[in-house]
């Protein structure tokens, strides 16, 4: 009889598992559920979605080991009695951008950069922190416990969680976590291991000492649920991603999804304070420097619509247009921006000529200028000595063939697209088969394409305008 592990992933807009066989890791089924729009979300929904989904994978009753990966930063604040305090604020959640400059100001971007490996930014948990405790200050005082979304999760389906509504109960020492997830609070240090709680008493106004922490597992650990089996840490989505593509040092992943990101993986820690790159910590022991841009594929979406086509005819309209898209330049901040700091941006088209303004030349600016923006993230890692060796180009748009032209002309390095899969939720099936046999395996995603770098005038002309 086979072995069977499980991974999930909570991601912002759904749950996705796939259960697969332990030696091989061949996949024997899924499932998936959606989640509610929005940046600010009750956590009872995802327990709600992480139960559906189970079930439209025919359950997990079979399987010896299971992880749960998924979006990182958002904060779910326990009381307590084990009840969330407030409804969770996501990671695209902006309202702390004030919360987030103050930090820097109290802390210093440099000190926060050496003692986190981070920079804050809206995004990151401890701004959120700091935003409930200035305007929800009754709130804050509640708070027993800080978790993650993929913590909480992990903790509830073990069976813990608020009296009445789990077997096992409220206990919040029980909470786990691992250092990719941990690594992008902004009060986790991932080269000592180690929670810095002076930084989260200051976001949370006072003494944060009997504050309860998730307990922050290697790779290699596991704890079990109330039925025995293994469960392994769990990661961020970015670093469940890694883990799904097998990605290793000189690879440079680009997710081209709600959000862009570009990561890579690294061996030494990396701090920046410019807090351009934020320091994170992969889910294998290492670190996973990153960059990430609040608009991405959206902004094809946007640019979709108006040109009033679909995905496939922006393609080709792209590609009919030369590198550099004749001048025409559009700045993709449609959503204000994370990378750089501008909660506040909006998106500008700059070149226009009544020669440059064409349909093929929007449609090709649009996608040059979401993958600009991230091959400046890659620039920024670059300078911090980041070895970069070929990108690993994933998300719902890489499967447009102008996007990956346009990839291999922006970053400069070969392009490999994997074949189209949830590598959060295989990353995570990763960590559970790690569990259970004491080693990482080795699976290895199909590739769809491989493009050669190409130089052209793509990065030039995008910088020569703005």
């Amino acid at each position: 009889m086979s072995v069977l592990v499980a991974g999930v992933d909570s991601s912002t807009q759904s749950c996705k598992i796939i259960i697969r066989e332990a030696s091989s890791g061949a996949v024997v089924r899924s499932g998936r559920a959606s989640h509610p729009d929005g940046s600010e979300v009750d956590p009872a929904h995802w327990w709600s979605t992480l139960r559906e989904a189970i079930a439209d994978a025919g359950g997990i009753d079979d399987v010896s080991a299971w992880s749960i990966a998924g979006q990182q930063h958002g904060l779910v604040a326990l009381d307590a009695d084990g009840e969330v305090v407030r409804d969770s604020l996501l990671w695209n959640d902006t309202r702390s951008a004030e919360a987030a400059a103050d930090l820097t100001e109290e802390v210093g971007a440099a000190s926060f950069a050496e003692r986190t490996g981070l920079v804050p930014v809206a995004s990151f948990t401890i701004t959120k922190v700091r935003w409930v405790a200035d305007n929800e200050p009754e709130l804050a005082r509640r708070i027993a416990a800080i978790a993650l979304p993929h913590d909480w999760l992990t903790w509830r389906l073990r069976g813990y969680g608020p009296a009445g509504e789990s077997d096992l109960g409220p206990d919040l020492t029980e909470l786990i976590t691992d250092r990719s997830d941990a690594s992008g609070t902004g009060y986790f240090d991932a080269t000592r291991g180690e929670y810095d709680r002076d930084l989260l008493s200051l976001a949370l106004r006072r003494d944060a000492s009997d504050v309860v922490l998730p307990r922050v597992l290697d790779p290699a650990q596991w704890v079990t649920d109330q039925a025995g089996r293994r469960v392994a840490p769990g990661a961020g989505d970015n670093a469940g991603a890694a883990l799904g593509m097998g990605a290793v040092t000189g690879d440079i992943g680009v997710s081209i999804g709600t959000s862009g990101t570009v990561f890579a993986i690294s061996s030494a820690p990396v701090r920046d304070p410019s807090g351009t790159v934020a320091g994170f910590a992969d889910a294998a022991g290492g670190y996973l420097p990153i960059v990430t841009t609040l608009n991405a594929a959206r902004v094809l979406d946007a640019v979709s619509r108006l040109l009033g086509v679909d995905h496939a005819e922006l393609s080709d309209l792209a590609l009919a247009a030369e590198p550099g898209s004749a001048g025409l330049v559009l700045q993709p901040w449609f959503e204000g921006e994370r990378t750089p700091n501008l909660p506040d941006a909006t998106a500008t088209l700059f070149g226009m000529t009544l020669a440059s303004t064409t349909r093929e030349n929007l449609a090709r600016s649009a996608i040059e200028g979401v993958l600009c923006s991230l091959g400046e993230g890659l620039d920024a890692m670059r300078a911090l000595g980041v070895e970069a060796k070929r990108v690993l180009l994933t998300g719902g748009a890489a499967q447009s063939p102008a996007v990956q032209q346009i990839a291999s002309e922006v970053f400069g390095v070969p392009v490999v697209v994997p074949d189209p899969g949830e590598y959060v939720a295989q990353g995570a099936s990763v960590q559970a088969a790690w569990a259970l046999s004491g080693e990482r395996p080795t699976w290895l995603p199909e590739t769809l394409a491989e493009l050669p770098a190409s130089e052209t005038p793509a990065r030039s002309a995008y910088r020569a305008r703005l």
